[in-house]
């Protein structure tokens, strides 16, 4: 069921557009913690999961064919695998330090 007729041009624009804003909810977490060198409200396995998730939707992305799925979910495991880095690198840096 098609809620609207949308031409190739505009799927694209709209593929993108999705993507952009999924992506880019990371970057401010991102840019705190390196700032603040603390990532303790974000969970470990939040982060986990969201990087198996993306990894199925890449799977799922070659399954149908389709660039925007794949490039989306890669940039989302590259994205999350550096929270999840920042989050033990700091983590371990906090646990010396006292």
């Amino acid at each position: 069921m098609k809620i609207l007729a949308l031409d190739e041009i505009s799927i694209s624009i709209l593929a993108i557009t999705a993507g952009v804003l999924i992506l880019s909810g990371w970057i401010p977490q991102i840019v705190k913690g390196y700032r603040t060198k603390k990532l303790d409200d974000i969970s470990k396995y939040l982060v986990i999961l969201v990087a198996i998730g993306a990894f199925l939707w890449i799977w799922y992305g070659f399954e149908k064919d389709d660039v925007f799925i794949i490039g989306v979910n890669v940039g989302a495991i590259g994205l999350t695998m550096t929270v999840l880095a920042m989050k033990f690198r700091y983590s371990k840096a906090s646990n010396l330090n006292e």
